[in-house]
């Protein structure tokens, strides 16, 4: 397990951040490298464009594939969510959206769709507001001080981004909770799920 947490040096954290596209290259997974360069550039450029912010259906799918692609493939979850009716994806992430930065209700939205928990939910909402939402990883949450054992639950989800927000302040301005996720899960290593 990554000794990174404990780290008050932001160089430290700097470099395991610096790590991140190299470890998700090291993952062996096909389409990670593609996928992840969408989410973290294109999908927030997208989104922030329209006024208001939503997502679209084939947004969600594709970043729930990201999701999957680092970290564990649930093709059940990938149909459910493709199931869903693009006008009520478009309704309910415009609503979750304007709810931010509250610290549950967008995620809480976002779940109410088709094949859609707080995981998902967070990687959508993290890529438009990475201050706030960071992605809930479950071999990043292992490494978050008394968070204890992983739960997919909305307390479990505000306990992990309360942590990594407050871990980012205390490194310093232009450290968020996203970066802290990321510097985390490169430092680990990553976790390889099943190859797409």
């Amino acid at each position: 397990m990554s000794t990174l947490w404990s780290s008050p040096s932001a160089d430290r954290w700097r470099l395991a951040l610096d790590r991140y596209e190299e470890v998700i290259a090291a993952q062996g997974v096909a389409r990670l490298p593609e996928l992840d360069r969408w989410y973290r550039a294109a999908l927030p450029a997208a989104v922030g464009a329209r006024q208001p912010a939503w997502l679209r259906l084939d947004e969600l799918a594709r970043l729930t594939e990201w999701k999957m692609a680092r970290g564990v493939w649930r093709a059940p979850n990938l149909v459910l969510v493709r199931g869903n009716d693009p006008a009520l994806v478009r309704e309910t992430s415009e609503s979750a959206l304007r709810e931010i930065p509250h610290p549950t209700r967008p995620v809480s939205l976002l779940a109410s769709l088709a094949g859609v928990g707080p995981a998902t939910a967070s990687a959508a909402l993290a890529s438009v507001a990475p201050s706030v939402y960071p992605f809930f990883d479950e071999l990043v949450a292992a490494q978050v001080p008394g968070l204890g054992k992983v739960a997919w639950t909305l307390g479990c989800y505000r306990r992990y981004a309360a942590a990594l927000a407050e871990r980012a302040g205390a490194l310093g301005e232009g450290w968020t909770a996203t970066m802290l996720e990321r510097a985390l899960w490169a430092d680990s290593g990553g976790k390889a799920g099943a190859r797409a």
